[in-house]
């Protein structure tokens, strides 16, 4: 479905737009209370806020652990999806945070790629059909020098043929 609204709303609107404006709006993701703030032309780059308010502050007065987690959970799965395009499976595999201080103000999330990092993840699905990789970043301050939980995921990436051939055969 999301899909199909995509690629709709890619005759009106630039991607970095689209996918910016669909995560802000989009309910599921508002309820993290995580808004990307940032995002670049090529979306390589997205930075992502989290206001402490009262829809995120826990009994002790900082933001909840759950919503710096899922505010931080579905940004780099997407963001590779529109980056790779059509012919590759982009999955969440597995995630992890470690809390370091309690975030009693307004945080951040960077998620960034390279052209390097691209093309590595094409020229290994090119030969391997299937990877991992595991992509690290950390929640901080506005000027990134606090550091309040570090979030380590594990994304999945195939062939799109690979991927329905491979399913075929479980199913």
């Amino acid at each position: 479905m999301y899909a199909t609204i995509t690629a709709f709303l890619e005759i009106f609107f630039k991607k970095k737009t689209i996918f910016k404006y669909g995560f802000n709006l989009s309910p599921m993701y508002r309820r993290t209370t995580g808004r990307i703030s940032e995002l670049s032309a090529d979306l390589f780059f997205a930075r992502v806020k989290i206001p402490i308010s009262y829809k995120n502050r826990n009994y002790v007065n900082s933001i909840f652990g759950g919503s710096l987690f899922t505010a931080t959970d579905p940004i780099y799965m997407i963001q590779l999806m529109q980056i790779l395009g059509k012919d590759y499976v982009v999955w969440d595999k597995a995630a992890s945070i470690n809390y370091r201080r309690p975030a009693k103000k307004d945080v951040y999330a960077d998620f960034s790629f390279t052209k390097e990092e691209i093309e590595y993840i094409k020229n290994r699905v090119a030969l391997e059909n299937e990877i991992d990789i595991v992509k690290e970043l950390a929640i901080t301050d506005k000027n990134r020098h606090d550091i309040f939980a570090t979030v380590s995921k594990t994304i999945y990436i195939a062939n799109k043929k690979y991927y329905k051939n491979k399913r075929k055969k479980v199913s």
